[in-house]
């Protein structure tokens, strides 16, 4: 069955959970951990990637699939005698640019499986919760959903001040307790929070050393993104909306995707006011603001007469400023952040690197796919410089790095514009209108 509002398919067994949900948008639901039976969990199995990074025990979505009917069967028995346990989850570092790293948390194809039927049932509920203002790991909500809003909201002079936030570390800092209070205002089942709960207090294996943390969940969980958008639907989105805009003067906006979001003020009073309190509501639940990469600023339309606009804010992984069209019309408009350009650059050096021995053909392949897949995203309209220079960049990377297979033959530039003639890289391509389309 596929639910109208968001048009996901949903079980019919789910599909009565959104329908009580819907119908009593501040009651308790419950009964909903039965919910995780043997289709469910058939159904988790078959969502994991094939690909899919392995857990402490080493066993891939291949493996457990042999006999799957029975160890699913197995699977559902524990989960409803309460037997079930999380696994320790494996830790991995992710390199995020600047020499820093995102720690990862990978867990058994079995604990994946319990955490999305877990997710399938929460999102059943909270999907029917959630405001507009949220776009991060919800069902078709995009980053460029959120990219057209606020666009939109710049242009419609509803954001002339914007305060650009950072949460520092929001998955390692989220108050356990405290989610579990604001799941418990719609959830009613023990035995699902029971569930919850095993998947958040989980040991964590990082090399040969092992931990169990005492807050925050796992950033690369199934179910943590959903359970980040439930806590930062109470601490940030209601509170916004039901105590913060009704006191303000002028028009606000929030726009939120996962835990990045931007505040948006007509006035400069009215974003003053909430600069000074947001800090204190964070602090509450346990957040904490990047003392560097929280500010406020003016982006209000430049005057027909202006040079140039005024400062700029980053936002999922764009650069928004304003510029001048050739008719010397102001627009809002958005090219990759330097740092995300850089991280893209250095993704393709590092593979020429470790690749150029490999034939021609293949590494032809591998780029293809990495460029096509930055163009997916970043090649939305206004951004043809900075696609442009990803391509000039990874042509220059993939020469140096041919040139070093043999130090018989030199590959000159005459000969490698010969070989792109045989295997171009692809040419810079706008994939997603931005401004111009409606949010």
């Amino acid at each position: 069955m596929r639910d109208a509002k968001t048009s996901v398919r949903v079980s019919t067994g789910l599909q009565k959970v959104v329908d009580r949900a819907r119908r009593d948008p501040s009651g308790k639901i419950l009964s909903l951990a039965y919910r995780i039976d043997a289709p469910a969990l058939e159904r988790a199995y078959h969502r994991l990637r094939k690909d899919a990074a392995v857990g402490v025990d080493g066993t891939t979505k291949a493996e457990y699939g042999q006999d799957l009917e029975r160890k699913l069967a197995d699977l559902h028995g524990r989960l409803k005698a309460g037997r079930w346990r999380h696994q320790p989850i494996r830790r991995v570092h992710i390199p995020k640019g600047g020499g820093k790293t995102r720690p990862i948390g990978i867990s058994t194809v079995e604990d994946k499986i319990v955490q999305d039927g877990i997710r399938e049932v929460l999102e059943s509920i909270y999907e029917q919760d959630f405001l507009d203002c949220s776009y991060g790991f919800r069902p078709r909500r995009r980053a460029h959903d959120a990219l057209r809003v606020i666009n939109h909201s710049v242009h419609h002079d509803e954001a002339n001040w914007i305060i650009e936030a950072d949460i520092v570390s929001f998955f390692d800092s989220l108050d356990r307790a405290k989610l579990m209070e604001m799941l418990r205002s719609r959830v009613a089942d023990e035995s699902l929070l029971r569930l919850i709960g095993k998947c958040l207090h989980v040991g964590v294996l990082d090399g040969e050393e092992y931990s169990e943390p005492d807050q925050g969940a796992t950033q690369g969980s199934v179910v943590s993104p959903l359970l980040g958008n439930v806590y930062l639907h109470y601490v940030l989105d209601l509170w916004f909306e039901q105590q913060i805009k009704p006191r303000l003067r002028g028009k606000a906006c929030l726009h939120r995707y996962a835990d990045d979001f931007v505040i948006g003020c007509e006035l400069q009073e009215d974003a003053e006011r909430v600069m000074a309190v947001l800090p204190k509501r964070m602090g509450r639940f346990g957040l904490t603001l990047h003392p560097d990469k929280t500010r406020l600023l003016h982006f209000g339309r430049p005057r027909s007469t202006a040079s140039k606009g005024p400062a700029t804010f980053d936002f999922l992984g764009f650069t928004h400023y304003w510029r001048k069209t050739r008719s010397g019309r102001w627009l809002v408009w958005c090219k990759t952040m330097r740092s995300r350009l850089r991280r893209a650059i250095q993704s393709a050096a590092a593979y020429c690197r470790s690749h150029r021995h490999d034939a021609v053909k293949v590494q032809h392949a591998a780029l293809k796919r990495r460029i096509h897949g930055h163009f997916n995203y970043f090649g939305v309209n206004g951004n043809y410089e900075s696609l442009k220079r990803l391509i000039h960049a990874i042509q220059g990377l993939w020469l140096k790095w041919l040139r070093r297979r043999s130090q018989k033959t030199r590959l000159t530039w005459e000969r490698y514009w010969k070989m792109l003639e045989r295997f171009p890289l692809p040419a810079p391509r706008i994939t997603v209108q931005i401004w111009g389309a409606k949010p």
